[in-house]
């Protein structure tokens, strides 16, 4: 049917009277005309009671018969057959309008149907012309636009009624007046209730007959004030409510069945006589604390090309080349909870990492071109001296660059820099695991902790999902220019520390390269900017934890981005470190390289939210005591 024409609304009945009139109850084959005039037209002389008992069935010159248009609208090749997912009420009317088409009139629609199914058919108000369906009992009107229900406008002998994929924004509209007396299930999932005076429209009050209740993907928040109100009700025994902020928090399900001892079934899982068991007595406790716990877990990065291995070699003068690599997701900034614990995030992204482990331990002198970490900056000079003794360029470990960013308004300079794929939803935040260096594996190890009591957005960015990012962060340091000689003192250290060189030539050339890292180490350096680069992003759907799922495992693949040459380059670099291995294992080791079939390994990152869920009364009052 057409949609909404202007501002006038689409009723139920209008919706009805056109979907009758889709069915063609009165055309070919159906209903009369030349096709079946002999038993119905006016020189017949007779009404559909007087007919002989198998006439309808006889043919005429001038008709068909019945079985004939029967199989008209029976045969699924046949252009007259109603598509395949029709209703068996469409089916018997098609063919009651071949067999005996006088008897299909409104008086005999309102008193048929005991079940209507108005389905995404834009309609927006439910009238009082649903009256007239005097033994109507099952009312379907899902995925419409209707915003309010006036119940007086319901048969009274309604005993279902779902209103699922509406506007639906309170429950106050449909207890104006009393509902149906004998309504036996209620569906409500996915609309806009919100509030907790929601709860004042869900009692035995209004709903004496009340077996099955489903309020399902709505924004309800206050648990203990709707079990409250649901306690009333004697006879429920099916209740839905996931999809709900309130059913985020990790005692829900636990408080909720001890709450109302009568239900049998809980998001469409039985109660089990044990879950009753483990969590008798939590109901009793009033100062539960609303707020929902996940745990964000990122494991492996694998597949991440090793950008070093196309860098020049750097020359004395550099610049030396630094690539560290980490995971980004964004994540529902809790507008209730301490915003502190947020501030440095940003910081955290953009800023190099603080890790003080080594980079390049043990590693020989070609994969070190510059490979370096950094330390602390002096605020002064924004640069940090190298001492002798902690770490040096030509050693198996690298040197640790100082940071050249301490201020918000740098940070703020760099960010720009960052691909569009970080830019951040509304109402959330950007988490950064640490800088790695490259491996073949590259471990996380990371874990976050997340509180958050604003249970409504929450919901809403879990229904978005998070965004996970790979990023490469490259950065380029260079030495400190040397100081100006045109000073006599300066000239004759100058002088001083040629001769000290000559000297230095002159030794065995193992001394002559351990003096060279003692020089080196102990040289200033100065970095620029980190550079970042996005490798992959992908977005993680993380609806299932709202469908009642306690944990989402995936991984991320964002293709492949290695190529058999680099990753040639990378095996030709890592087998000059490996010491006793002999020409014939290398050739074996490096064979697969050679090969047509070989696949390089896809990007990927192993990435897990886990939404904390208590397993027992003592769970739940141990996750109240807890620290927060």
């Amino acid at each position: 049917m057409e949609g909404r024409r202007g501002s006038e609304p689409v009723t139920v009945s209008s919706a009805v009277r056109e979907h009758l009139r889709q069915l063609c109850l009165r055309e070919f084959p159906c209903g009369i005309g030349s096709w079946n005039h002999s038993r119905f037209g006016p020189q017949a002389g007779q009404r559909r009671g007087e007919l002989v008992p198998g006439e309808a069935e006889t043919a005429s010159p001038e008709g068909e018969t019945v079985e004939a248009l029967l199989d008209l609208v029976r045969s699924p090749h046949s252009p007259w057959a109603l598509p395949g997912d029709s209703s068996t009420e469409d089916r018997f009317l098609r063919e009651l309008a071949i067999r005996d088409p006088l008897l299909l009139n409104d008086s005999f629609f309102c008193s048929y149907f005991r079940t209507l199914r108005v389905v995404d058919k834009e309609v927006t108000l439910v009238d009082e012309n649903l009256l007239k369906f005097q033994k109507l009992e099952e009312l379907i009107l899902s995925a419409n636009h209707i915003k309010e229900v006036d119940a007086a406008h319901l048969p009274p002998t309604l005993k279902v009624l779902e209103l699922y994929g509406n506007e639906l924004a309170s429950m106050e509209s449909l207890c104006v007046h009393p509902p149906p007396p004998g309504l036996q299930h209620l569906g409500l999932g996915h609309n806009k209730l919100l509030g907790p005076l929601e709860s004042l429209y869900i009692t035995a009050s209004h709903w004496p007959s009340l077996v099955s209740l489903d309020l399902s993907f709505n924004d309800l928040t206050d648990l203990q004030r709707l079990v409250a109100a649901l306690r009333t009700l004697r006879r429920l025994r099916l209740l839905v409510l996931q999809g709900n902020p309130l059913a985020l928090v990790p005692y829900y399900r636990g408080f909720t069945i001890d709450s109302l001892g009568r239900l049998c079934v809980l998001d469409d899982i039985t109660v089990s006589p044990n879950e009753k068991h483990q969590f008798r007595g939590l109901s009793l406790h009033g100062d539960l604390a609303h707020a929902a716990q996940l745990v964000v877990t990122i494991g492996n990065i694998r597949g991440v090309p090793d950008s070093s291995v196309l860098d020049p070699e750097p020359g004395p003068e550099g610049p030396f080349t630094s690539y560290t690599y980490y995971v980004t997701y964004d994540f529902v900034e809790d507008e209730e909870g301490d915003r502190k614990e947020y501030a440095g995030v940003l910081a955290e992204i953009v800023k190099p990492s603080p890790s003080t482990e080594p980079l390049g331990e043990d590693l020989p002198e070609e994969e070190l071109r510059g490979e370096v970490s950094e330390e602390a900056e002096s605020p002064e000079s924004g640069t940090t001296e190298l001492p002798d003794s902690e770490l040096s360029l030509l050693s198996g470990r690298s040197a640790r660059l100082p940071r050249s960013m301490d201020s918000v308004e740098e940070l703020a300079k760099l960010w720009p820099r960052m691909s569009h794929h970080l830019s951040l939803s509304p109402g959330t935040v950007l988490f950064s695991t640490a800088r790695k260096p490259w491996t073949e594996v590259i471990p996380c190890g990371y874990e976050m902790h997340h509180t958050v009591k604003g249970l409504v957005p929450l919901k809403a960015f879990l229904l978005a999902g998070t965004t996970v990012t790979v990023m490469e962060e490259k950065i380029l340091s260079w030495p400190l220019a040397s100081p100006s000689t045109d000073s006599p003192l300066l000239a004759k250290k100058g002088k001083k520390e040629r001769e000290k060189r000559d000297k230095v030539e002159k030794e065995p050339s193992k001394e002559r390269r351990g003096s060279k890292k003692r020089k080196d180490s102990s040289r200033e350096l100065r970095q620029d900017p980190p550079v970042p680069r996005v490798l992959g992003s992908c977005l993680v759907p993380l609806e299932p934890l709202l469908a009642g799922e306690p944990l989402v495992t995936t991984v991320c693949n964002f293709g492949v981005l290695r190529t058999t040459e680099s990753d040639k380059l990378t095996f030709a670099r890592d087998s000059k470190k490996v010491k006793n291995v002999t020409k014939k294992e290398k050739l074996k080791a490096a064979a697969p390289l050679s090969e047509s079939q070989y696949q390089p390994e896809p990007l990927t990152v192993e990435l897990q939210v886990q939404l904390s869920q208590c397993r027992s009364a003592a769970d739940a009052l141990r996750a109240l005591e807890a620290p927060e």
